[in-house]
């Protein structure tokens, strides 16, 4: 594979590298790591990587890669979101199939545009909503497919970070920077950076569309132009409804991403910070704890074949990210988008979905909170 961004001081790149790599399936054997060139050449030897392979820019690798008798297969795009689009598009019309970063873009006109694109393209294109890689997160998947729960009543979904309680972006923190910059992150801050994450997992699992929101949006921290905390209300296509909770100003909060979801008969409870957990709840005040692991005969058989290790062998973050790459090198190796339809990759479609959810709590958020269709 060939990457684009993931150079200095990226915190992504290396995790899409050591993801991709994990199974030994693939490889990353070039890239253009940085819009500087000789920080790319740098990255590229960080990475391990021949040196003419290190390429000035994205456009200059995706020519030369063409050329070649061993080109790579695909791109994984690592860059802040406004280079979403235009490299996806210039992978795209070059052959190349496209593995990007979360958000797909950095509006909702932007992601309808490049679902035309990859639609043109005949290659195919998948999004690393890291999450839906957990075996856990499939297996509530299955769980609220098969009707367990019962008719979902209700769906709780929050994801909290404290790391943006200061104005760090102020002090050229490069994480911080790009993110807080409208012209970078696109329309949103927080709500695009995770909110969309929150919002995928709801709908990954539940099986479900939002159909509405109703939300606010605040910046929080003095001089923060974009959102920094989010408080949404949400419908659901069936007309459940549902709360989404995401705030980067959650004071000594790590990475907490939680999602519940309440049926007639029962509920379910996973948390990101303790994966290794489906806590199943009954009316009857029956407890059910699934544990993830490849030998667990709790779990479905197509959760069990995520995992890699037996029981007592915690998988994490990692591996879900490993799952995705997998999923979609073994649909590169066929070049079928009906290969890739049949894994849980998310796609444009899911691409679209998000970037009309951060649409819809934008417009609903200036306009008072007033309910919006996404």
């Amino acid at each position: 594979m060939g990457m684009v961004g993931g150079g200095a001081g990226s915190f992504i790149g290396p995790v899409h590298r050591m993801a991709a790599e994990l199974d030994g399936a693939i490889r990353l054997v070039a890239g253009a790591f940085s819009s500087d060139a000789r920080r790319s050449r740098e990255a590229g030897k960080h990475y391990g990587i021949s040196a003419e392979r290190a390429y000035a820019n994205y456009n200059e690798m995706f020519a030369s890669e063409r050329r070649r008798d061993d080109p790579i297969d695909f791109v994984a795009i690592v860059t802040p979101n406004h280079l979403h689009l235009p490299v996806a598009r210039a992978a795209l019309e070059n052959g190349f199939h496209v593995l990007s970063d979360k958000p797909a873009t950095a509006t909702l006109a932007e992601a309808q545009t490049l679902r035309d694109i990859v639609q043109r393209s005949g290659r195919l294109y998948g999004l690393t909503y890291t999450y839906t890689g957990y075996g856990l997160v499939r297996e509530a998947r299955e769980i609220c497919g098969r009707g367990e729960l019962g008719t979902v009543r209700k769906v709780v979904a929050e994801y909290a970070q404290g790391w943006l309680s200061e104005r760090i972006e102020a002090t050229g923190q490069k994480q911080a920077s790009w993110r807080a910059d409208p012209a970078q992150s696109g329309i949103g801050g927080c709500v695009t950076d995770i909110g969309v994450h929150a919002f995928n997992l709801l709908e990954f699992v539940t099986g479900q569309r939002v159909a509405a929101v109703a939300a606010q949006l605040s910046s929080i921290v003095p001089g923060r132009v974009l959102d920094d905390d989010c408080n949404v209300l949400l419908r659901l296509e069936s007309g459940a409804p549902g709360v989404l909770c995401a705030s980067q100003i959650a004071a000594g909060q790590r990475n907490g991403l939680r999602l519940r979801v309440y049926g007639e008969k029962a509920g379910l409870d996973w948390c990101q910070e303790d994966p290794n957990r489906l806590i199943i709840s009954s009316l009857d005040g029956s407890t059910k704890v699934l544990p993830g692991a490849s030998n667990s005969a709790a779990l479905s058989d197509g959760s069990r074949s995520v995992f890699r290790l037996p029981l007592g062998h915690p998988e994490g973050y990692i591996e879900a990210f490993a799952n995705i790459y997998r999923d979609f090198g073994g649909a590169v190796l066929t070049g079928d988008e009906a290969a890739l339809s049949k894994t849980a990759v998310p796609t444009i479609e899911e691409g679209v979905r998000g970037m009309a959810f951060v649409d819809a709590a934008v417009r609903s958020s200036l306009a008072g909170s007033i309910w919006t269709l996404v």
